[in-house]
């Protein structure tokens, strides 16, 4: 998972941030409750993070489950986080510091606060700094080795988008919907009478709900989901990034409806519908500008001071009448010279972040300064601009992004199990 992929998960608020799993500055000799594979996890740990999971809970106003199945739905998140932090230190993985700084500042936007803000909104929490930061930390470190181990091997061909723009399960008009789940993990190779178990929980849960027990509740008393403590909620989605054993039942029920028991390979599902909403769909535009230029090459023992003066002397002459296409042709070290430095239509990301700011910064017919990029030190002129229609590119990158998404989270759910069965766990008694 990438960083940008990061900041979205982080979106829940400042509470769901808070309410990672407590680092402490040391271990307390208290009671172990739980040992996984060769670290602990104390009863001090357990009750700091019981505390910050009921914040959670009543933040979202989800009723909490009873402290006996709250405890054990929180014990098994805190073994999965060890599990997942003990494997990124075995591959290697690591934050840098200003990976981390750049994560809290975005933090700091999403909760409009100053930075100066967000250090005493974690105090007032019950947090050190460096506990917060060490949560943050953990939380990217786990994102990286999903993106290693899972995210990195998720291919989507383009005959997998043809098929789903010709399936029309993106023409729903924008419709967008807002779902719950609770999710039942079946162990990896599980015989038929733990299948068979699992799947008598599934209809104790179906019951509950019939009889109007809170489904958000449900879900933070059952689910093995990573959401179980958000009350099993996936957030507002159009139908193509749901999930697909979702998506096919979806747009026949109503909103309230929960489906019936779901088994897929990882599992056994139950969803609700917990509502619905229309948007109109709009043209996605872009602006491209057709540029040119002329750029001199970094080399070893070159005189910055000699080019900057030679191009500036350039600038001088195009400012006065002088042939652009001609001067690239004579002095750009491009292969864009023998076009006259055209580059053609440039889209943004199409050259990078130096190149792009100074062009568009231009008007058309206008010419740059003496511009430097990782390449070397360019003259930019920008010929004409247009906005033009991407919608077509906008839906297939759309209908990618969706098949991805689909891949990657049954993925996660399997590699998950993997990751779980594979590690050595003890849970101690009360």
């Amino acid at each position: 998972m990438t960083v940008s992929t990061l900041m979205k998960n982080l979106r829940l608020g400042l509470f769901a941030l808070l309410a990672l799993p407590v680092i402490a500055h040391a271990v307390e000799l208290d009671r172990v409750v739980a040992v996984v594979n060769d670290e602990i996890i104390t009863a001090s740990e357990l009750a700091g993070q019981m505390t910050q999971t009921h914040k959670q809970l009543a933040a979202r106003g989800t009723p909490a489950p009873a402290e006996s199945q709250l405890r054990q739905q929180v014990l098994e998140r805190m073994v999965m986080d060890k599990i997942l932090l003990q494997a990124a230190k075995t591959r290697g993985i690591t934050v840098e510091n200003e990976v981390l700084d750049r994560a809290i500042q975005r933090i700091s936007e999403q909760n409009k606060m100053t930075p100066a803000e967000l250090p005493k909104a974690v105090a007032e929490e019950g947090y050190t700094w460096p506990q917060f930061r060490a949560n943050i930390r953990n939380q990217i470190l786990m994102s990286r080795l999903r993106e290693r181990d899972v995210d990195s091997s998720i291919t989507v061909s383009d005959a997998e988008v043809d098929a789903l723009l010709a399936s029309g399960a993106l023409d729903a008009k924008g419709r967008e919907y807002l779902v719950s789940h609770i999710f039942l993990r079946a162990p990896e190779g599980a015989t038929p009478e733990q299948l068979n178990a699992l799947n008598l929980r599934a209809e104790e849960i179906k019951r509950q709900i019939r009889q109007g027990e809170d489904f958000a509740k449900l879900a933070a008393t059952y689910s093995a989901a990573q959401d179980a403590m958000q009350g099993g909620s996936l957030d507002w989605r159009p139908l193509n990034r749901l999930p697909a054993i979702f998506a096919q039942l979806v747009p026949n029920m109503r909103k309230g409806d929960v489906s019936d028991i779901l088994r897929s390979p990882a599992g056994f599902h139950l969803f609700k519908l917990t509502d619905l909403r229309d948007a109109a769909e709009a043209k996605v535009q872009a602006t491209q500008t057709h540029a040119r230029h002329i750029l001199i090459r970094k080399t070893d023992g070159v005189n910055e001071a000699q080019v900057r003066r030679r191009l500036e002397d350039m600038i001088a002459r195009l400012r006065n009448g002088a042939d652009f296409a001609e001067l690239a042709k004579t002095n750009s070290a491009d292969i864009t010279a023998a076009k006259g430095g055209d580059l053609g239509w440039l889209s943004a990301g199409d050259t990078v972040p130096e190149f792009e700011r100074a062009m568009d910064g231009l008007k058309p017919g206008e010419v740059s300064g003496v511009v430097q990029t990782p390449f070397g030190w360019h003259i930019i002129q920008v010929i004409e601009r247009k906005t033009v229609d991407v919608t077509a590119d906008h839906r297939r990158m759309e209908a990618r992004q969706a098949l991805r998404d689909r891949k990657s989270e049954a993925a996660y759910e399997d590699w998950l199990r993997q990751m779980r069965d594979s590690a050595w766990v003890e849970i101690k008694p009360e």
